[in-house]
């Protein structure tokens, strides 16, 4: 059953703040990645030190899996990106950035004295920027509130209900 909205206009305003900004960093993110023809993950995955770096380093190594780790890495950061814009599957939106933000944490954790060929924008001890919007992503995900301001408005009065409570 879809619950009413019960946010304030303060909270409200925050939430689709917080929403719009993800966004903006996925859509962005998204769109140099697909705009850019020569643009591959591989170097990236080969600068992996994290507790799965082996997976990481012989992914980039299988040529044929890299052409599909860029596909999805591209795609997947623009779709999650422009879904959290306009507020189209929301719930799924928030999911989909949440696995790409563990698996990049996964890849490139911040830990002390680990020091990588990309570097870091500042000093993180643990929590890097990659956490910080994983929580946001935890957050919209729990209060969805593109099902007041944006498509899901719409969407949860025509789909399903076993269907969208786990994608708006």
């Amino acid at each position: 059953m879809y619950m009413e909205n019960n946010y304030s206009k303060v909270q409200l305003t925050w939430l689709v703040i917080l929403r719009v900004f993800i966004a903006w960093n996925f859509l962005f993110e998204g769109m140099v990645k697909v705009l850019n023809p020569n643009w591959t993950a591989k170097s990236y995955l080969l600068d992996s030190q994290g507790p799965f770096s082996s997976f990481f380093i012989n992914m980039a190594g299988n040529v044929e899996l890299m052409r599909y780790v860029d596909f999805f890495n591209e795609w997947g950061l623009t779709l999650v990106g422009l879904g959290l814009f306009i507020g189209c599957f929301t719930r799924l939106a928030c999911i989909g950035g949440m696995i790409l933000l563990f698996l990049y944490t996964m890849s490139h954790p911040s830990f002390i004295g680990v020091t990588y060929m990309m570097p870091f924008e500042g000093t993180y001890f643990l929590i890097d920027k990659n956490l910080v919007e994983f929580a946001g992503l935890g957050i919209l995900f729990v209060f969805p509130s593109a099902r007041v301001i944006g498509i899901d408005r719409w969407l949860i009065r025509v789909l399903p209900e076993g269907f969208r409570k786990f994608v708006i």
